[in-house]
């Protein structure tokens, strides 16, 4: 995902105009951002999206077929549809029918006919329209009207935070992904090619110079994730056997980059699985497959079809974000974006809120691919690299219903916050499984993050409602205090700086001697060896968890 918020590595794409320190809600933001009756009452199953772009005019036309399940008894007629401005509806047909539509406070309000509870019915929405362009692609969203190095045609969409109303007309919320998967049909000039997510159904030529994509997901998707990719692209394809068997691999790259992207992409790709089908679990979308489409923005994690856009260069653009070296031996763009797949796009965030589930685990799959290609010790170097983006300006998760977006910490911070459990726990073993676990307990589900939250600490055996608390909802850097007795065979030790009751279980170790403490606010003890002593370094309880150590030494 997308979102400017320190430097270089870790844009890693997110809503940047969502990114206000401080905002007024309107009615727009609880009609976007919260389940309103309007929307209650009906359950997305399917979207059936076509797309015909003028890139000349920078016009688009299509319709939406939705296809939805009756779910409550309906308090009014009322559907509520998302389309943004400049584009508009056109006209609305069920059943055979022209629907009754206005749009009110930004959004569109479609009547429906009433239906009984679990009825499904198909809806068709047709609309055209000069579509909101985005002019920094990825940090604006929109649509992108771009041209490649030869000056072809070149387009594709961003959308997240932004929403994929920005394009075509959906229920705009994250909480209701369409459980029967979705299709999207773009029609194009003859000389171009389409690819979207999933798989190619149809390819028909017309006969006014344009040509018909069909592609189709079975897998329940977000509507952000639903993307088109057209242009002078060319494919090579080749077979990954995986935990779940074979999976299909495309690569689709622009004609001039075929070779270069063949002696790439590959490799890039295969770690990637190797080491994220390791640590969380198989690859989430088998029936799919998994696509690396080059496009002309950075990169965003769409769904089976993720945008590549980090000019086959290691680290982000060449650079490491962490600072450490580690990040320039791997392409961050591969990585980071296709670890998506798992928390993103598997597992889905019901509010914008909860986002750090998102961006905090993808942040942290980083560390775990680095671990697992590199080396423990050089995923901890890496992880704590990655510090120097967080800026503690303000919460990671923000107000809910509003469709508002926390702090860019969610990413640097909160994969600190993943290794520190970890560190804590001392258990490898144990802490894949509850990665992996996550992946099979919500398969394919949006989920709010008091679940995630919960799950990990009932499958680590603590809970760790408190070090979510402080990480996750405040700016304050933890304090960890200690001294020691005139002997030294007691530490005394707590935490301070903090919310009432933090408790991060502290593991401290080296290669002969070890100890686990578990700090709270208020002053404890605990009888130490002199080889013990050696553990309480401040430099090296730094490196590992994501606290500030003060050996006081005014203490009586």
């Amino acid at each position: 995902m997308i979102r400017k918020y320190f430097t270089l590595v870790f844009l890693c794409f997110n809503l940047i105009s969502f990114a206000q320190k401080t905002k007024t809600y309107t009615l727009s933001d609880t009609l976007r951002g919260s389940l309103t009756p309007e929307r209650q009452w009906w359950d997305v199953l399917r979207y059936d999206i076509v797309v015909k772009p003028d890139y000349d005019n920078k016009l688009i036309s299509g319709s939406n077929t939705i296809t939805y399940k009756t779910v409550q008894e309906k308090s009014s007629t009322k559907m509520q549809i998302d389309l943004q401005l400049p584009l508009v509806i056109d006209s609305v047909i069920q059943s055979g029918n022209k629907l009754s539509f206005a749009k009110e406070n930004g959004v569109w309000y479609i009547k429906t006919p009433k239906s009984k509870i679990k009825t499904t019915n198909k809806l068709s929405i047709f609309y055209h329209g000069k579509v909101h362009e985005a002019i920094k692609a990825p940090w604006d969203g929109g649509w992108i009207w771009t041209k490649d190095s030869l000056g072809r045609p070149w387009m594709t969409v961003a959308c997240q935070g932004l929403g994929a109303s920005v394009w075509y007309p959906c229920k705009d919320h994250q909480s209701d992904e369409p459980n029967k998967g979705a299709s999207l049909t773009m029609i194009v000039a003859d000389s171009l090619t389409a690819i979207a997510n999933g798989r190619l159904e149809f390819k028909k030529k017309n006969n006014d110079g344009t040509t018909a994509y069909k592609w189709a997901v079975v897998s329940p998707i977000s509507n952000y994730c639903i993307i088109p990719y057209i242009g002078k692209y060319v494919n090579f394809q080749e077979t990954y056997k995986g935990e779940k068997g074979s999976l299909d691999l495309n690569y689709w790259v622009l004609d001039y980059n075929l070779e270069k992207a063949k002696n790439y992409m590959p490799k890039e790709v295969h770690n990637m699985l190797n080491a994220f089908e390791y640590w969380m679990g198989p690859y989430p979308f088998y029936e799919d497959g998994y696509q690396l489409i080059e496009t002309s923005h950075t990169g965003m994690e769409h769904q089976s079809a993720v945008s590549y856009g980090n000019q086959y260069k290691p680290g982000y653009r060449g650079n490491d974000g962490s600072g450490t070296g580690w990040g320039m031996k791997w392409d961050f763009i591969i990585i980071h974006e296709s670890g998506h797949e798992w928390f993103g796009n598997n597992i889905t965030t019901n509010d914008l809120a909860d986002m750090w589930v998102h961006e905090g685990f993808t942040n942290y799959s980083e560390t775990l691919f680095v671990d697992y290609i590199f080396g423990r010790q050089a995923g901890n170097e890496y992880n704590a690299g990655t510090r120097q983006g967080i800026k503690n300006d303000r919460p990671i998760i923000p107000d809910y219903n509003v469709n508002a977006q926390g702090s860019g910490d969610m990413y640097p911070k909160a994969g600190n916050m993943l290794h520190a459990i970890r560190h804590g726990v001392d258990n490898d073993t144990l802490f894949r499984e509850v990665i992996r676990g996550l992946g099979k307990e919500f398969y394919h589900q949006t989920v709010d993050s008091k679940q995630i939250e919960n799950y990990i600490s009932e499958k680590l055996h603590f809970n760790y409602s408190k070090v979510y608390d402080q990480y996750l909802k405040t700016t304050q850097i933890p304090s960890f205090e200690f001294y020691f007795d005139k002997d030294k065979t007691k530490v005394y030790y707590r935490y301070s700086n903090c919310v009432s009751g933090f408790n991060l279980p502290l593991t401290l170790k080296n290669e002969k001697e070890k100890i686990k403490i578990i700090p709270t606010d208020q002053w404890q003890n605990a009888v130490i060896s002199k080889d013990q002593l050696s553990l309480f370094d401040a430099a090296s309880i730094t490196k590992m968890y994501y606290i500030n150590p003060i050996f006081e030494t005014n203490i009586k």
